[in-house]
């Protein structure tokens, strides 16, 4: 029920602008006060009216109208502000009054108003005929706060896969036997929502950490791929990007000017004389193969190509000797198997379920028809409920059983239907981004909190009420963590292209988003567009864009993505009501382009990943409620624009490049995340931060107190990090850091100061994770550092070790790290890593430097993934 989050933010504007500007309006403000109160009433009808929209379809159209009448007072409201803005040269709203030209403005907004109040009244007394009834007592309006349900990070139990070990293992002897040389492609081939991904990925991840001998008795030295790539194609297929993903998989840097031809005969100079392992996931085309196989040398060394597809002619077309691994539908059996693990997630196998609700739990999982995903989904949505006959039966009743054939899309559409009102539009946001994109879990948490999609809370932010929303649609399967932060945050995920698929209908059914691409219908819309996406548009095809100019106008959202040069981007004065803009990308150099971001009046959140755009010709002074900048990967032009401390409301500004604060920062009281900030005599006091990124520049005077003084006023401080030449004794005083009880994760990069001796006393007491860069330590660092009792992951980065007085290049862990999971060594100098018996008892994961480092594990650590950053 989007209609409930939509309803919801027009009610909170409402009530801010009479809180704080009604007294600017004039008459117009009882007109405001009155549209508001009609909302309000409404609202508590809407969860009734969302129960009964399945069954009465004049209720969706009811509900429809509503919707459309809160985007009418949300567009006046907004567009009025904007003309205001627009008509003076300053800030201050009294004196609106006295102009001709803002009185036009206040009566063409009254006008608005009266009409729209009209169509509530006709609303609100219409639900009554509908039997829609308020609900006092479970109003929409009231926020909900979920319970803090993080949990600890865990990669995937291959325990918990049902159905698909058979499978497993005849891929893994596939790819590993001897009587065939020559570089075999091998395909796992079956329906959407069928386990293909989690397959691969299984086996990925399997070879990659050469625990494929537990399963597969063959010799070592022939087991061993030395490259490995995996990545995703999915329906948008663009051989240029392809082939850049897979070269940056082997190599640091991919020249920008290649083209296809030499991106091809890079990677095959790259991969040749080497036996590789190629993962192409999610192939949709026979042209794939045909394209990349002259990139892929076949040396007769038993290399490998794994290709997952929904087509068996993708398979035939690949390989025609070697036969598709076809994966099968779950039987009854291991169909209610996987339906209970996900069920029942924290019930052991020994416990045993009542008969009743077994035999329910049996009639559930066959109305999935075998497939894992629905099985997954439908086992998501059981977990939230209490584990009873009677909650379970309602899941079975209320489900629609009847259309044969869709039992299982039925399943996936109940998990929507299922969602708590404020999950529903977080969900249906998810496919504003492309097929099979990594979403960052932070990222998209600051564009909910933008959209007004997170209500707003005492003693808790409302970054944490989102990370709770998130984590309540990874609890019910509808994403798919790819990562987690070292306190068990989910960091990225994707969502399955089937789930996607099913957003993109109830957006499409809601008027909630648009997404053009290349597979996207070039109709016009029948009405505005609310959301748009657009997704690796060349420039032959940004008539998207500029065709649907007319129904873009109210835009709440827009987002570019994909490499390309946009050569006719409207000027985003046509955007004006904009909150989340996104640019993943763009290469354009129009200034006059830029310059229109500073009529954005209404932006939050503005995103410049990867663009080369002049941003520092802009001026942010009439951006008063921006709350995110992300400047991360910007080309060229990364300097910060005018007039940006002066927005009060500003929450995240990230840049890879440092950049210096203005002497006074009393307005950023709500600032969480700054990274990069140049450090010097100047630096303000922020005490709200969150996050924090320090450069400290070589040169200049002495800071020998500064540090400490900046250090001492951070209590709520999570993550710091700091990049120096050298690391003052005051960085790593005693007095500071260990003070910090909340500090989670530690970057020190910089030559260790000689008058401190490396202590595991000068650290945070909580410390997860800690990375120490160029710290030229003359001992053994580990004899210290295994003293913390919290730490997780541990990276030692280039020239931690001082080559003039640690020269024996030997890491010795004797004893200690006992909940460490990740140590990575980049540390050139390092020869071999030992590691003492019942040290690192949790460890999972090393990361070396280059493959000729020698790592000792005792017995038990014989599990232990180990890559290489480098294979020479």
């Amino acid at each position: 029920m989007a209609e409930a989050i939509i309803v919801n933010i027009v009610v909170d504007k409402l009530a801010n602008i009479i809180a704080k500007e009604i007294q600017f309006l004039g008459g117009v403000g009882e007109k405001v006060k009155k549209a508001q109160r009609e909302l309000t009433r409404i609202q508590s009808c809407l969860k009734d009216a969302d129960s009964k929209r399945k069954l009465d379809e004049r209720v969706q159209n009811w509900l429809n109208e509503l919707r459309d009448v809160a985007y009418c007072i949300e567009d006046a409201i907004d567009m009025f502000f904007i003309k205001v803005e627009c008509n003076k040269n300053h800030t201050c709203l009294q004196k609106l009054k006295n102009k001709p030209r803002e009185v036009y403005f206040l009566h063409k907004l009254g006008t608005k108003l009266n009409s729209i109040q009209n169509e509530l009244e006709e609303i609100s007394k219409s639900r009554l005929n509908y039997g829609i009834t308020a609900l006092q007592d479970i109003a929409v309006g009231d926020p909900v706060i979920l319970p803090v349900r993080r949990t600890t990070y865990s990669e995937v139990d291959e325990t918990e896969v049902v159905g698909l070990h058979a499978d497993r293992d005849k891929i893994l002897k596939l790819l590993h036997r001897e009587e065939t040389p020559r570089r075999a492609v091998i395909t796992i081939v079956g329906t959407g929502g069928i386990g293909k991904t989690t397959l691969a990925h299984i086996i990925y991840k399997r070879d990659k950490s050469n625990t494929i001998f537990l399963f597969v008795c063959i010799s070592s030295a022939k087991a061993k791929f030395e490259y490995h790539i995996m990545l995703s194609v999915s329906q948008q297929f663009n051989l240029t990007e392809l082939l850049k993903k897979m070269l940056r998989q082997l190599i640091d840097d991919v020249p920008n000017e290649l083209d296809v031809e030499g991106l091809m005969s890079e990677l095959k100079k790259k991969l040749s004389s080497r036996r590789y392992l190629i993962i192409l996931d999610d192939v949709w085309q026979v042209d794939v193969w045909n394209h990349l196989k002259n990139a892929l040398p076949d040396d007769k060394n038993g290399s490998r190509v794994l290709i997952t597809s929904r087509s068996i002619d993708v398979a035939k077309s690949a390989d025609p000797i070697m036969a598709p691994c076809e994966l099968n539908l779950l039987d009854d059996q291991k169909s209610i198997d996987l339906l209970l693990k996900k069920a029942l997630p924290n019930q052991e196998p020994s416990e045993e379920l009542a008969s009743d609700l077994l035999t329910l739990a049996n009639e559930l999982s066959k109305k999935c028809e075998g497939l894992p995903l629905a099985l997954v989904v439908l086992g998501g949505i059981l977990s939230t409920k209490d584990r009873n006959y009677h909650a379970w039966e309602r899941v079975f009743r209320t489900m629609d059983w009847h259309s044969k054939g869709k039992e299982c899309m039925d399943v996936l559409a109940m998990s929507y239907e299922d969602m708590p009102y404020y999950l529903k539009a977080c969900f249906l946001y998810l496919a504003l981004f492309p097929e099979d994109y990594q979403i960052s879990a932070r990222r998209l948490i600051r564009m909910w909190v933008a959209e007004g999609f997170i209500p707003q809370e005492e003693r808790i932010t409302m970054e944490e009420i989102a990370e709770d929303y998130l984590y309540e649609l990874f609890q019910r399967s509808m994403i798919q963590v790819s990562s987690r932060h070292v306190n068990g945050s989910i960091k990225c995920f994707q969502v399955h292209d089937v789930l996607r698929d099913l957003a993109m209908h109830k957006a499409r059914e809601e008027n909630f988003f648009m997404v053009f691409s290349k597979e996207s219908d070039s109709r016009k819309p029948n009405k505005e567009i609310r959301r748009a996406s657009f997704h690796s548009l060349k420039d032959s095809d940004d008539s998207h864009l500029r065709n649907n100019l007319l129904y873009l106008q109210y835009t709440r959202s827009l987002l570019l993505f994909g490499e390309y040069g946009w050569s006719q981007i409207p000027n985003f004065r046509k955007f004006r009501i904009l909150k989340v803009l996104v640019l993943e990308g763009v290469k354009n150099h129009d200034v006059d382009l830029v310059r229109g971001l500073e009529k954005l009046v209404h932006l939050k959140y503005l995103g410049l990943r990867g663009c080369t755009i002049p941003i520092s010709k802009c001026s942010f002074h009439r951006m008063k409620v921006l709350e995110t900048l992300d400047m991360r990967g910007m080309i060229n032009d990364v300097e910060l624009p005018n007039g940006l401390w002066s927005i009060d409301t500003l929450r995240h500004v990230m840049c890879y490049k440092p950049f210096e604060l203005p002497e006074t920062t009393a307005k950023l009281k709500n600032i969480q995340t700054m990274q990069w900030v140049y450090f010097n005599k100047k630096m303000p006091l922020l005490s709200n931060l969150c996050k924090l990124g320090i450069y400290i520049p070589s040169w200049g005077d002495p800071i020998l107190n500064l540090t400490t003084n900046l250090l001492a006023t951070l209590p709520s401080l999570v993550s710091l990090s700091i990049d120096s030449w050298y690391l003052t004794m005051e960085v790593v005083y005693p007095k500071t850091l260990p003070n910090y009880q909340l500090l989670q994760s530690l970057y020190l990069e910089g030559k260790w100061p000689k008058d401190v001796t490396l202590d595991a006393s000068l650290f945070p007491p909580h410390l997860l994770k800690l990375t120490l860069v160029g710290s030229r330590f003359e001992q053994n660092p580990m004899r210290e550092l295994e003293k913390l009792k919290s730490l997780k992951k541990l990276c030692l980065e280039h020239e931690v070790l001082s080559d003039e007085l640690y020269n024996s290049g030997e890491i010795f862990c004797p004893a200690g790290f006992p909940v460490l999971q990740n140590l990575k060594l980049g540390v050139l100098s390092v020869k071999s890593l030992t590691v003492a018996e019942g040290t690192m008892p949790n460890l999972k994961y090393i990361n070396l430097f280059k493959r000729s480092i020698k790592c000792h594990l005792p017995p038990e650590l014989q599990h232990v993934s180990i890559t290489f950053e480098h294979n020479f």
